[in-house]
């Protein structure tokens, strides 16, 4: 059964099923972040266990493959090593999938910290579009409207 779902499943499919999965969770985030739907699928563990099943099915596929994780450790020797690291497909994949929970996480966190202070929906859209592409730019913008509205600055919470 593993060798049936490893044809179809691809890389370049994952890819596509990673991107284009990760958009209906945003979509509820930014337009509905009251709803029950955005309480019960989005801002709980449910899309994290989605993408952790895949991120391990991608490690057990890969190292059924053959291939060496602890080539991935020399991203820390240096910009040339990452350089070399991101022409690999597999490291490519890996982390696109890592990129997405984070960035899905953080909108999550975003949403529900923002209904803790009631700041507007429209003007949460903002952070969370921004989130989207560069997490941690729309993660400061969201910071600088939550203080507006907590009218405190905290670092810590």
């Amino acid at each position: 059964m593993i060798e049936q779902i490893s044809v179809f499943f691809t890389i370049e499919m994952i890819y596509l099923w990673l991107t284009y999965g990760v958009i209906p969770f945003w979509f509820i985030l930014i337009f509905f972040p009251q709803s029950k739907v955005c309480g019960l699928l989005t801002t709980s563990i449910f899309p994290f266990i989605i993408l952790g099943c895949i991120y391990v099915y991608l490690i057990f596929y890969f190292y059924n493959t053959g291939y060496d994780f602890f080539e991935n450790f020399e991203l820390y020797l240096g910009i040339y090593n990452l350089t070399s690291l991101f022409e690999n497909e597999i490291f490519i994949i890996l982390i696109w999938t890592h990129f997405l929970a984070i960035n899905l996480f953080c909108a999550a966190w975003i949403v529900r910290d923002s209904q803790k202070y009631f700041i507007s929906k429209y003007l949460n859209s903002i952070p969370l579009i921004i989130t989207y592409f560069v997490g941690p730019i729309g993660i400061v913008i969201y910071w600088f409207i939550r203080i507006f509205f907590a009218k405190k600055i905290s670092l810590f919470d």
